[in-house]
C-alpha cells in the first residue's frame, strides 16, 4: 500500500472483499452441495421426491380401482401412499368427500372432478399440487377420484437431514454474510494503513502545540500520506529554522544591548564625571572649563558614533530594504568622499589618496546609500587603525559588469585570528588594532552585509608592508533593473 495512492488502495480493498467474498461462497456451497449429495435420499429428500412416488400410486390406484370407493380400502391405500408427505382424499362421482388424509373439500362438482383429471395443478398454495386419480366403472364411467395432494420441495427426514437442510439454506444467504464479514476485514486493515502516519501527525502536531519540535516522523511512502508526512516533516524544519533563527535574533538583540551599554558605559561615566566637576566649581578657569568640555563633546561624539553603528548593524540585516539606485559619476563619489574625512585625517596627519583610473570617469547606476554607508565604516575605521604620518589609499576600476574596490592603510594590519573573525558581529579583534576609541565591533560585520546585498564579496587582508587592505566589489545595475 506505501507504494500506492490511497484511490488503488481503496479499490484494491473493494476487489478483496468482492473475490473473497465470492470465494467463500462458492466454497460454502460446494460444501453444501456435497453434503446433500451425501444425504439425499437418506436424511433428506429432494424436491421432486413426492413427484416420484406417485407413478407408484396410481399404478395401485388403477389396480384397485372402483373398490377403492369403500372405506373399508382406506387402511390398504394408506399403506401404499404412506405418511411421507403426501396426503389423499378418495371421492365419488360428485367429487364429495369419502375418506382421506386431506380433508379439506378439494373439489366442488362432477364438472370440478372432470376439468382436473389428467392434468396436475397448483392447490391452495405455492410449492403445493394436486393429481387426480380417476376410477372407473365397468361402463368407462367416472365412479370417483383419488386426489393426491403432495409439496415439491425439498425437506429433512432426520435430525442429521436437518442440519444439511440449514446449511444449504445458509449458503443461499452466505454472501450477504461473507461481504459483511470482508468488509469488516479489510476495510480495518484499510483504516489502519491509514490511521498509522495520521496518528504520527496528530503526535507531531500535539509536540508542535507543546513547543517541541525534536522528533521524526517515520513514515516513508510513495502515497498521498507518505506526501503529507514529507510535507509535514519540511514544516517541521522549516518551523525549527525559524525558531532558531528568532532565538538568534533575539540572543544578538541581547548581545547588542549589552555591548552597546558596554561600550557607552565609559564614555557615559566620563560625561558625567567631567559634567558633574564643572557644575560642583561654576568659577572655573576658563581654559580649564574649554579643555573639560572638550573631553565632554569627545565622549559624546564616541555615544553618538556607537549608536550610529548599532542602528547602521540592524539596517543592513534587512536584505529586503528598498534599494535606491542613481546614475553617478563613480570619480566625484569618491572625490567628494575623500573630502569629507580629509579635515579629520589632517587632525591625525593622515594622508588619504585617490589613485585615479580612467573607468572610474563614466557614469554607473549604483546604490549610492549602500556605497556611502560601506565607505563610511572603512574609512572610519582606518583612520581609528592608522597612526599619525601615515597614509590611506583609495583605489577603484570597473571591471566588465563589475566594479572593485580597495581600501589599504599603514597601520599595523590584521592579526591571523582578526583576518577569519573580522566581519562576525561584535568582533572586536586583536589588541594591536584596538584603538580604544569604544568602537562596537560592527563596522565590518556592516560592511559584509551591504556588500552582499550589492552582489558583491569583501575580502581582507594585509598588504605587505603590513598595512590593513579591504578589497570589495558591487555588481554594475542596468537601467532596466528593478529598483
Amino acid at each position: 500500500m506505501r507504494k500506492q495512492s490511497l484511490v488503488v488502495s481503496f479499490r484494491m480493498t473493494v476487489t478483496w472483499i468482492a473475490v473473497a467474498s465470492i470465494a467463500a461462497t462458492l466454497l460454502t456451497l460446494a460444501v453444501a452441495f456435497a453434503l446433500y449429495l451425501l444425504e439425499e435420499n437418506r436424511g433428506i429428500y429432494p424436491a421432486n421426491y413426492h413427484e416420484r412416488q406417485i407413478p407408484a400410486i396410481e399404478q395401485y390406484v388403477r389396480q384397485m380401482n372402483t373398490d377403492l370407493l369403500s372405506k373399508e380400502r382406506e387402511e390398504d391405500l394408506s399403506g401404499v401412499i404412506g405418511d411421507q408427505g403426501i396426503r389423499y382424499q378418495v371421492v365419488d362421482g360428485q367429487g364429495k368427500f369419502l375418506y382421506g388424509t386431506e380433508t379439506n373439500p378439494v373439489l366442488s362438482s362432477r364438472g370440478d372432478l372432470v376439468r382436473h383429471l389428467n392434468i396436475t395443478s397448483i392447490y391452495q398454495e405455492k410449492n403445493k399440487y394436486l393429481s387426480l386419480v380417476p376410477l372407473l366403472g365397468e361402463d368407462g364411467e367416472i365412479q370417483g377420484a383419488v386426489a393426491l395432494v403432495y409439496q415439491v420441495k425439498m425437506f429433512p427426514v432426520n435430525s442429521r437431514g436437518s442440519w444439511v437442510s440449514v446449511l444449504l439454506n445458509g449458503a443461499f444467504f452466505s454472501p450477504i454474510v461473507y461481504i459483511v464479514l470482508f468488509t469488516m476485514y479489510f476495510s480495518r486493515r484499510f483504516i489502519r494503513r491509514i490511521n498509522q502516519p495520521l496518528q504520527l501527525l496528530q503526535e507531531a502536531a500535539e509536540k508542535i502545540k507543546r513547543r517541541d519540535l525534536d522528533f521524526r516522523i517515520n513514515y516513508h511512502a510513495d502515497n498521498e500520506l507518505g506526501q503529507l508526512c514529507k510535507a509535514f516533516s519540511e514544516m517541521q524544519e522549516e518551523l525549527r529554522k525559524s525558531l532558531s533563527a528568532q532565538w538568534k535574533m533575539e540572543q544578538e538583540r541581547i548581545e547588542m544591548v549589552d555591548a552597546l551599554a558596554h561600550d557607552i558605559k565609559t564614555p557615559a561615566s566620563i560625561i558625567l564625571a567631567y559634567t558633574e566637576s564643572l557644575l560642583d566649581h561654576p568659577h572655573m578657569d576658563p581654559d580649564q572649563s574649554r579643555r573639560y568640555l572638550s573631553v565632554i563633546e569627545r565622549n559624546a561624539k564616541k555615544c553618538t558614533r556607537l549608536a550610529r553603528q548599532m542602528k547602521e548593524a540592524s539596517e543592513s540585516e534587512q536584505a529586503g530594504s528598498k534599494a535606491e539606485y542613481v546614475r553617478m559619476n563613480l570619480y566625484s563619489f569618491l572625490e567628494q568622499k575623500v573630502r569629507e574625512y580629509r579635515l579629520q585625517a589632517k587632525e591625525k596627519r593622515i594622508e588619504i589618496q585617490l589613485c585615479d583610473d580612467k573607468s572610474l570617469h563614466a557614469s554607473y547606476t549604483l546604490d549610492r546609500n549602500k556605497l556611502d554607508r560601506i565607505f563610511d565604516n572603512i574609512l572610519s575605521n582606518s583612520l581609528s587603525y592608522t597612526p599619525a604620518g601615515g597614509c590611506i589609499r583609495i583605489r577603484a576600476f570597473a571591471d566588465g559588469e563589475v566594479i572593485r574596490y580597495q581600501l589599504s592603510d599603514t597601520g599595523s594590519g590584521f592579526a591571523g585570528r582578526d583576518l577569519e573573525h573580522a566581519t562576525e558581529r561584535f568582533y572586536r579583534g586583536d589588541e594591536g588594532r584596538h584603538s580604544g576609541d569604544g568602537h562596537s565591533g560592527l563596522g565590518l560585520y556592516t560592511v559584509k552585509q551591504l556588500v552582499s546585498q550589492m552582489g558583491g564579496e569583501l575580502d581582507l587582508s594585509n598588504e605587505e608592508d603590513g598595512g590593513a587592505c579591504v578589497r570589495f566589489s558591487q555588481r554594475i545595475c542596468s537601467d532596466s533593473d528593478d529598483v
